[in-house]
C-alpha cells in the first residue's frame, strides 16, 4: 500500500503537534502556494520524499540558467535550486517517486501579472509536452502515469468558473481522458472549512488536498 500526503495553499498549525504521530507517508505531495519552510518541515519530520509543483502565489522556481551540477572553472558559488531544498520539482515533468510515476503541472490560468501563471492555450501547450514526455518513458519501460500532481483543478470539476481567479485547466480533463491516472490532487479552490466532494472522471479520482489530505492506494 501506498500512502500520500498532500498538501497546498493552507498551513495546517496541527501538523506542527501530534497530529503526524503515527503518519508515515510513502511520498508528501505538494500542490502550491505553501512556503518553503513548511514543505521542509514536513519532509525532515516524516523522512518521506517531497514531490511539489509551485502554485500561482509562489515566486518563479525554474533553475537558474548556469549549471548547478557539476562546477566548473566559471562557477564561483554553488547554489541550491529554488524552492524547498530537497524537494523535487515535478512541474512539467514525469518524475517517479515512491513507485509512483507522477507528471506534474504547477500554476494556475492567468488573471493577472505575476509567474506561475498561464493562459488556456499556454497551459494546453505544457500539456502537450507532458504527454511528449511520457510516451517517451513509457517507451522505455512500458509504465503508464499513475497520477497527477496539479496546482489547478480541471476545467468545470472542482473549480469555479465564475471566479477568474479559480478557472481550472481544460487541458486537464483531455489529459485525464488519455492516461486515466488514478489520482489527480490538485489546490488552489480554497474549502473555507466547507468539506469539498472527490469527483471522478472515468478511472480517475480527483482531490481537493486544501489544506491536507492523506491518501491511500
Amino acid at each position: 500500500m501506498t500512502t500520500i500526503l498532500a498538501v497546498a495553499d493552507e498551513v495546517d498549525e496541527a501538523m506542527y503537534g501530534s497530529r503526524l504521530d503515527g503518519v508515515h507517508p510513502s511520498v508528501i505531495v505538494g500542490c502550491g502556494d505553501l512556503p518553503a519552510d513548511y514543505l521542509e518541515y514536513l519532509q525532515t519530520r516524516l523522512n518521506a520524499p517531497l514531490v511539489f509543483v509551485p502554485g500561482n502565489h509562489d515566486p518563479d522556481l525554474s533553475p537558474p540558467a548556469d549549471p548547478i551540477f557539476p562546477p566548473s572553472p566559471q562557477t564561483s558559488t554553488l547554489r541550491d535550486p529554488p524552492g524547498p531544498l530537497g524537494g523535487i520539482n515535478a512541474d512539467g515533468r514525469i518524475v517517479d517517486v515512491a513507485d509512483l510515476r507522477i507528471a506534474g503541472l504547477g500554476g494556475s490560468i492567468r488573471y493577472r501579472e505575476g509567474p506561475n501563471q498561464y493562459t488556456q492555450r499556454q497551459m494546453g501547450d505544457r500539456v502537450r509536452r507532458l504527454r511528449r514526455r511520457a510516451a517517451w518513458k513509457r517507451l522505455r519501460d512500458g509504465r503508464e502515469v499513475d497520477m497527477i500532481v496539479s496546482h489547478a483543478p480541471p476545467f468545470g470539476i472542482g473549480d469555479e468558473p465564475d471566479d477568474p481567479a479559480h478557472v481550472g485547466v481544460r487541458a486537464l480533463v483531455d489529459l485525464i481522458e488519455r492516461w486515466r491516472p488514478c489520482l489527480l490532487l490538485h489546490g488552489h479552490i480554497h474549502p473555507y472549512g466547507v468539506e469539498r466532494e472527490d469527483r471522478v472522471l472515468g478511472d480517475t479520482t480527483i482531490m481537493n488536498v486544501v489544506p491536507a489530505r492523506l491518501v491511500q492506494l
